[in-house]
């Protein structure tokens, strides 16, 4: 048969050409991550590489050849560059589902970004005063917005490479034993005890809003703070069980719209209720110098230590679909721009406000022991029930998101073992023993919760310095350019921030007698 005899659809056979994704792998969850379809992209006047592929270039082409350069332009411009893939990612919490979007990246971010933290805003203030402590948040607010954009520009900085979590890209700049040292001890550390603490406060959360709600009639043999520890334990193991990130998007979603409420309700409340008579904004001094210099320190890690999340960036990034013509930063930073303009919203009203209305009389405990100890008679029982009620909810989602890394950590271990993906009973043994393991802990260290400027020093090379290195690594910008100097600055004063308030912070600890606190149980 001659070739004109043929027909058109024996000439040419293409076979489907795969995507570059995660392979479609049934995983215990029962969910897969297929890429969903791409639009049709709109036309650029930037060249690419299938440019040439013009309708004016194909049109005296006969339709088979037609149909051919066809299929190769739209497989060029999805895959875009050739992504080498790890199948073991399929198997993992992280990456198990990649059909995360912008409203999700939100979700994430803002759960993440806004907690328990805030609440202790007011008491950094009563030691910076109102103009360092404004000044103070402006700048750690603008530095890691910067840094938070630096990490998701990182996230696809290599071509054919997807950094999905924030050890990978540490080990991408730093080498790869140096990156582990570097990076895993702040990330796990943050990621556990933010779980820890976040046991301590939702236990002791819980047992006010019982108080507050049941009132005089209260059995005579309550719960004790263990015990609502371990009510409150029971409940975030129960929510962990769901499989994988993009899966926990609805609960982020209640602890992104909880958090806005019962922080917006704090300063409120504060705010709409007279003032203590003895109030005064003058900064809190201490007996003697050093122990105020110290003081101050701690207060400026507190501050630090309210921006937390960046640990969890390249996670998030991590459940987006990327292609050539749709990379995964675009949708992730628009989701983190709202999210982090919420933050905003919520961090310097409680900072402000709550300083406003207790002055230098704040308490350690922070906006809640404040709303308590001045408000609990003047302000309606059903309005502080449910505020308590909100920290609550809030304090269970973000328990899930930040306790994900960790899983994530165990069900690598096992898989990179055994070679094939975990068992729903294997990955339920994990969580269940994961969550009693913090709750351990926190009984056994019940003042972690009021480390918050030791956290905030330990932590903050992950927020604040560490982006900067890895611009300067992998992006490597001119030599004694303004983008080098700018990153290197930022970079090495986030390490001696770092280390300036964690000495504060032990100062502060030491100071205030919470080594007597470890020998004495919680009631």
């Amino acid at each position: 048969m001659n070739m004109e005899e043929r027909p058109e659809t024996e000439l040419i056979s293409i076979p489907a050409t795969p995507r570059a994704s995660t392979p479609e792998i049934l995983t215990p969850s029962g969910q897969r991550s297929p890429r969903p379809a791409s639009k049709e992209a709109k036309s650029s006047t930037a060249w690419t590489p299938t440019s040439f592929i013009s309708p004016r270039f194909l049109s005296p082409i006969g339709t088979p050849m037609k149909r051919v350069l066809i299929n190769m332009k739209g497989y060029l411009e999805e895959v875009g560059h050739l992504t080498k893939l790890n199948p073991q990612d399929a198997w993992l919490p992280i990456t198990e589902s990649r059909n995360g979007n912008a409203h999700y990246a939100a979700f994430h971010n803002l759960n993440a970004g806004v907690g328990f933290q805030a609440l202790l805003l007011p008491v950094a203030f009563a030691f910076l005063g109102w103009s360092w402590g404004i000044l103070s948040l402006t700048i750690a607010y603008c530095w890691q917005l910067y840094t938070l954009w630096v990490l998701v520009q990182l996230h696809e900085a290599v071509p054919g490479k997807r950094y999905n979590r924030y050890v990978e890209l540490a080990q991408a700049a730093f080498g790869e034993r140096l990156g582990v040292w570097l990076a895993l001890f702040p990330t796990v550390y943050l990621s556990a005890g933010t779980a820890t603490a976040l046991i301590l406060i939702g236990g002791e959360t819980m047992k006010m809003f019982f108080q507050i709600v049941c009132g005089p009639l209260c059995t005579s043999n309550p719960l004790t703070t263990v015990e609502w520890y371990l009510v409150f334990t029971s409940l975030c193991i129960v929510l962990s069980q769901l499989p994988n990130l993009n899966s926990i998007a609805g609960l982020s979603l209640i602890g992104a719209v909880t958090a806005i409420t019962y922080s917006t309700m704090v300063w409120v409340l504060s705010v709409s209720q007279q003032r203590p008579p003895p109030i005064s904004y003058e900064p809190l001094q201490l007996p003697s110098s050093p122990a105020t210099a110290f003081s101050i320190l701690n207060a400026l890690g507190i501050i630090a230590f309210a921006f937390r999340g960046h640990n969890l960036a390249m996670e998030i990034q991590a459940t987006m679909p990327s292609t050539f013509k749709h990379p995964a930063h675009v949708p992730m930073w628009r989701g983190a721009k709202v999210a982090y303009v919420f933050i905003a919203m919520c961090l310097f009203p409680v900072a402000i406000g709550g300083f406003w209305a207790y002055g230098n009389l704040m308490p350690s405990g922070g906006m809640l022991s404040a709303l308590f100890a001045f408000h609990s008679h003047d302000i309606p029982r059903g309005l502080l029930a449910l505020t308590f009620l909100l920290v609550v909810f809030n304090c269970l989602s973000s328990f899930q998101i930040y306790s994900m890394p960790v899983f994530d950590s165990f069900e690598a271990s096992y898989t990179s073992r055994t070679n094939r993906p975990c068992s729903i009973w294997v990955r339920s043994g994990f969580r269940v023993f994961y969550g009693f393991i913090s709750f351990f802990i926190g009984v056994a260290l019940p003042f972690l919760s009021s480390l918050a400027g030791l956290l905030g020093g330990i932590t903050l090379p992950v927020t604040f310095a560490y982006p900067c290195f890895m611009w300067v690594l992998i992006k490597k910008p001119p030599k004694y350019s303004f983008n080098w100097y700018f990153n290197w600055i930022l970079g090495w004063l986030g390490i001696i921030f770092s280390l300036a308030f964690s000495i504060g912070g032990i100062y502060s600890m030491v100071n205030n007698g919470l080594k007597l606190k470890f020998f004495k149980p919680p009631n």
